[in-house]
C-alpha cells in the first residue's frame, strides 16, 4: 500500500498524520510530497525515508499512490495562499487514488455539516477511515 501525504505551507498537518500513519502501517510505503521544502523537511521529521517538493512531485505521485490524504485545500488550485497550482489540484483530483480529506478552516471553502474538531481527532478519523477502506 503506497500512502501519499501531501501538505503546504508549515507541512504541521502533514507531519502529524505521517506519525499516525506509521505508527497505525509500519509496512506501508509512506511518501511526503510538500508544495514547498519547508512542508517536505518537517514532514520528514516523521521518520520516513522518501520525501518530494514541488509541482511535479506532486504530478508524479499523484499517479503512484493507492491513497492520497492531505487538507482539503489540496484539490483546490489557489489553495494555501496560492501554493497548490491548478496541475497540483488536478492530479490529486483526478486520479483513481482514494482521496482523504482533512477539513481545514483555514481554506477558501465552507464544508457544510462538517463539525468543528481539534486536529489530532480528524487525524484519527482519517487513519481509521484508511485502516477500514483501503487495507
Amino acid at each position: 500500500m503506497r500512502i501519499m501525504v501531501m501538505d503546504g505551507q508549515g507541512g504541521g498537518v502533514g507531519r502529524s498524520l505521517l506519525e499516525a500513519l506509521k505508527e497505525r502501517f509500519p509496512e506501508a510505503e509512506l511518501i511526503a510530497v510538500g508544495t514547498n521544502a519547508t512542508a517536505t523537511a518537517n514532514m520528514m521529521k516523521s521518520g520516513i525515508t522518501s520525501g518530494a517538493t514541488g509541482e511535479n512531485a506532486v504530478v508524479y505521485n499523484s499517479k503512484r499512490a493507492d491513497v492520497i490524504v492531505g487538507p482539503v485545500g489540496i484539490v483546490m488550485a489557489d489553495a494555501m495562499l496560492g501554493e497548490i497550482t491548478p496541475t497540483m489540484a488536478a492530479a490529486v483530483a483526478s486520479n483513481d487514488a482514494k482521496l482523504i480529506l482533512i477539513p481545514m478552516s483555514k481554506c477558501h471553502a465552507t464544508i457544510v455539516g462538517v463539525e468543528s474538531r481539534r486536529l489530532g481527532e480528524y487525524i484519527a478519523e482519517a487513519v481509521d477511515e484508511i485502516a477500514e477502506n483501503c487495507f
